[in-house]
Parts: structure tokens; sequence; C-alpha cells
């Protein structure tokens, strides 16, 4: 996988060879989405077509379909071409509904905010 972060002083020309290929984007808010690269300008704003969110919990994971979809570049954190000819997930991973991986984001969620709150109610006791 090729790559390219924000700050390439020659990203609007890096981005040229990505044209209508099959990208994965990570964003700064931790989304990952998939979709072939239709167009970009100067600053790196770009256009997929075909864009899916792949939402991945656990080994579970989800294409969230989202047609069309503009992304502002300074939003961009990573940039990757994907190998069509390869798998792109190893093959323990189990695609799910929309339905269920939403459910799995929730319990996932809440467990995380179970343990911060008992790791809070626990900081009273010195561990060291």
């Amino acid at each position: 996988m090729s790559w390219a972060g924000p700050e390439d002083i020659h990203l609007s020309t890096s981005l040229a060879t990505y044209l209508d290929k099959k990208l994965l984007i990570l964003l700064r808010d931790g989304r990952k989405l998939l979709g072939i690269l239709r167009s970009f300008d100067q600053f790196a704003n770009a256009v997929l077509e075909g864009a899916c969110e792949r939402v991945i919990v656990g080994d579970l994971y989800c294409d969230i379909s989202l047609g069309l979809y503009v992304i502002r570049g300074e939003n961009v954190v990573l940039i990757g071409e994907l190998d069509l000819e390869k798998e792109e997930l190893p093959p323990h991973m189990t695609r799910v509904s929309e339905t269920e991986i939403k459910m799995a984001q929730k319990v996932e969620r809440e467990a995380t905010d179970l343990k911060g709150s008992m790791l809070k109610r626990m900081e009273f006791l010195d561990m060291d």
C-alpha cells in the first residue's frame, strides 16, 4: 500500500497518481472510507465515487454505502491505494449488517464507558 500524508508538499501531484483508483482514506476522526478517487483540488479536497465507510468492531465489519462523497483535505490522515488482486481483510473477519455493526459499536462504547467509570472509582486506591 502506498500512502501520502497531508503534510506532503507535493500532495496535489501525489494525488494525481491515485485518480480512478480504489483507495482507503483514514480520516482524523478515525473513520475509514473506501472509494474510487474521481477528483481533487490544490487543498487535497477529494471526491470519491462509490464511497463507503468501513466500520470494524472486533472481528466484525460492515461497509456502509455513502455514494458520491466529498472529503475536506484537512481531515485526511492517510491515503492508500487498495490492491484489487488481494483480499482487503483477513479471513477471520465477518461481514455483518449495518444494524448489527451499530449494535456492536454500542456494546463496545458501553464497555469502554464502564471500564472508565470503574477506573475513576478506584483512583483512591494507591496501586504503587
